[in-house]
């Protein structure tokens, strides 16, 4: 009977402890991580200002857990979430030679994250100016009620390479005679792309066709030519520069270039007088031969010969066109000179054409002649021969041929009076 009594109190007391004992609860920490970041612009630049997107993940898979107590032949079921309240997000500055990158902020109070959620948060950072370049490391930190905080590190690049200027094509000196092209390349020498890239030249004596060049975005390692169009306004020793600004993300960086260049007087596009006459003889005409070169280096347009002579000239303009980088034209003006007096006379060229958009017009070629009663006579330049000019009744006048005829015909004359002298006195000899 005692062993029964024993028995019985022996089992009263291990249900009794039983409803006392819950069944332990095995919940893990939320697995909180950062899924991925951005920055922007995505290579710094000391001084520059980014934008940094962090996505934070809730990185459990599923919203709960179940867990079960109680004690022999009675249960209790209890659902655990699985979400975690974020306390603070912030950014641990990076830094080097007490240079920093750094977050203007950081966010307090965000609130519950469940399992599988992800949120977005964005902070400005600040890249201190004549920060060494290199690679950083920011910390992402976030602190998470009842879970472990977590620390990522964030990879960050600084680099000083710029977006420079290059003289590709520009002439030491430039004729101040019409407008001259030249070619400035714009090279991005960073690893990332850069945006509303602006070239800007400036001078003082100078004017530029167009007044800037918008490239708008330029590829990492890229280049592109940019042609501006300069018509000097002074002669002598000038100097230009060229401005280059771009955005690396939301910050303006200015590159610049200075060129020495000397405006000299040439004419790069002019008449070539060939032939021309010395002396025109009243009443008469002559032929004058021009040639016309371009010696600039881009094509132009709308060229026009026109002779100033109070003379007459036929035809009173030469219309030639268009003319290629050293193109050279040939063109023929007859002149006449029945409606002017005696004595010396000008006549001049000028060269009009076109470049670009604009008109231009070369300084008068001149050469003078005289106009003479008798015989005139014309230079040309390939035999350095001369030649008679014709009279009004455009037949070569008889006065200069018989000019130079008339020795000849006394020589004659001389031989055959001789001839027959020196017969007649045979003849009385023999008699």
């Amino acid at each position: 009977m005692k062993k029964i009594w024993t028995a019985t109190i022996i089992s009263l007391l291990i249900v009794g402890i039983g409803a006392s004992i819950t069944l332990p609860l095995v919940q893990a920490n939320p697995a909180m991580m950062i899924q991925q970041y951005q920055v922007s612009p995505e290579i710094l630049m000391p001084g520059d200002t980014a934008i940094l997107t962090l996505e934070v993940r809730n990185g459990e898979t599923v919203a709960t857990q179940t867990t079960t107590s109680g004690s022999v032949g009675d249960t209790t079921t209890t659902v655990h979430t699985l979400g975690a309240t974020l306390d603070d997000i912030s950014i641990i500055p990076a830094q080097s030679g007490g240079k920093q990158i750094r977050a203007t902020t950081h966010y307090e109070d965000i609130g519950y994250l469940a399992a599988g959620a992800t949120i977005e948060v964005n902070f400005k950072l600040i890249v201190d100016a004549n920060i060494s370049e290199g690679l950083y490391f920011p910390n992402a930190k976030i602190d998470v009620s009842g879970g472990t905080d977590v620390q990522y590190p964030l990879l960050m690049k600084v680099s000083n390479s710029t977006v420079d200027l290059l003289q590709t094509s520009v002439p030491s000196k430039i004729s101040n005679g019409g407008a001259t092209d030249i070619i400035i390349t714009a090279v991005n020498k960073r690893e990332n792309a850069v945006n509303e890239v602006i070239v800007t030249p400036h001078g003082d004596n100078v004017d530029f066709v167009p007044s800037s060049y918008f490239l708008g975005s330029l590829a990492a390692k890229t280049s592109q030519d940019v042609v501006f169009s300069i018509k000097p306004l002074e002669l002598g020793a000038q100097n230009i520069a060229f401005d280059v600004t771009y955005k690396n993300g939301d910050n303006l960086h200015t590159s610049n270039l200075h060129v020495p260049i000397t405006v000299i007087q040439a004419l790069d596009v002019a008449p070539i007088i060939t032939n021309f006459p010395i002396s025109i003889t009243k009443g008469g005409s002559s032929r004058i031969s021009i040639e016309v070169y371009n010696a600039k280096t881009e094509k132009i347009t709308g060229v026009l010969i026109t002779p100033i002579c109070d003379a007459t000239v036929i035809p009173s303009q030469y219309f030639i066109g268009s003319m290629d980088p050293d193109d050279v034209f040939s063109a023929s003006f007859d002149i006449y000179a029945d409606t002017v007096d005696y004595g010396t006379q000008i006549i001049g060229f000028t060269v009009s054409f076109k470049q670009g958009n604009e008109y231009f017009e070369t300084p008068q070629v001149t050469k003078s002649f005289t106009v003479v009663s008798g015989p005139g006579q014309s230079y040309q330049s390939s035999g350095s021969s001369t030649t008679s000019t014709s009279g009004s009744n455009g037949i070569p006048q008889a006065s200069g041929l018989m000019t130079c005829l008339t020795p000849v015909i006394l020589i004659i004359v001389v031989i055959i009076v001789g001839v027959l002298l020196y017969m007649r006195w045979k003849k009385r000899r023999k008699a």
